[in-house]
């Protein structure tokens, strides 16, 4: 149900922000933290040249209006048309004509609009004006709201924030390392517990760690495996040695078996 009616919970959402922020000439929550607010430009080019660039006066209603239509609105009604013309499948080519039009239509217009906000975002990196297309058609720009800033977030909780981060990246990096086999029997000398693990290594299989199923003796250091590990390690690398003696495994022999049925390795 709720990713049914997403679009109308993000536009709702977004017209609570508009209405308690904007609206009432506050900043957003996020231009609070930055200590920003918007600013008619078109008054500014009136009076002239300001003394300090914090001066001026806020939004009108007109262009409180036109923000929520154009930020709220269109990201709604884009929003539902993408889904409707992807649930109609208007892009297949069993449809018909007009709906293929309409589609390619759609998609000239997302390509436009990109377009545009990129060669918008150059601009704003060189004159530091007008962050998106919208500020730029409203002439609403940000401005500091007063020439002190206190820091509502502190560097302690900004420090925090940087070396859990990178804490939890190097762990996303790491983890998958630590599950490999290669480094499991790197660092199983290591273990504390040597003595009541030894049975249950010998009776597991050393690359998944696992009771084989259809156990294989690798010969000739007569350990054993899992038929499946053992069979695609030697597949991939010829010179396969074995996980618990490092000896080069030769032939396989099913455990129980006759010393004569024996598979060679290459």
């Amino acid at each position: 149900m709720l990713f049914q009616y997403e679009a109308e919970l993000d536009a709702f959402l977004e017209f609570l922000i508009w209405r308690f922020s904007i609206w009432v000439d506050k900043p957003t929550p996020g231009n609070g933290l930055m200590n920003l607010r918007y600013r008619d430009e078109r008054a500014i080019e009136i009076r002239g040249k300001v003394r300090m660039g914090l001066e001026g006066p806020g939004l009108t209603v007109a262009q409180k209006i036109w923000y929520c239509i154009a930020n709220v609105g269109r990201q709604y009604l884009w929003a539902r048309l993408q889904s409707f013309s992807a649930f109609r499948r208007w892009g297949d080519f069993e449809q018909r004509p007009l709906a293929r039009q309409a589609w390619g239509f759609i998609q000239r217009i997302e390509g436009l609009y990109r377009a545009a906000s990129f060669g918008n975002l150059l601009v704003f990196l060189y004159t530091g004006s007008y962050r998106n297309l919208i500020e730029r058609a409203l002439r609403a720009r940000l401005v500091y709201g007063s020439p002190n800033m206190n820091r509502a977030v502190s560097f302690e909780y900004m420090n925090r924030q940087l070396v859990w981060n990178e804490f939890s990246e190097m762990l996303l990096l790491l983890l998958p390392l630590l599950n490999s086999p290669t480094i499991k029997s790197l660092l199983r000398p290591f273990s504390k517990d040597k003595s009541s693990g030894s049975s249950e290594d010998n009776s597991s299989c050393p690359l998944c760690q696992a009771s084989p199923t259809i156990p294989y003796l690798a010969l000739p250091c007569q350990h054993s495996y899992c038929y499946y590990c053992l069979r695609t390690r030697c597949a991939a690398a010829p010179s396969f040695r074995c996980s618990r003696c490092s000896e080069p495994i030769v032939a396989m022999q099913r455990h129980g078996g006759s010393s004569d049925a024996k598979t060679h390795t290459q």
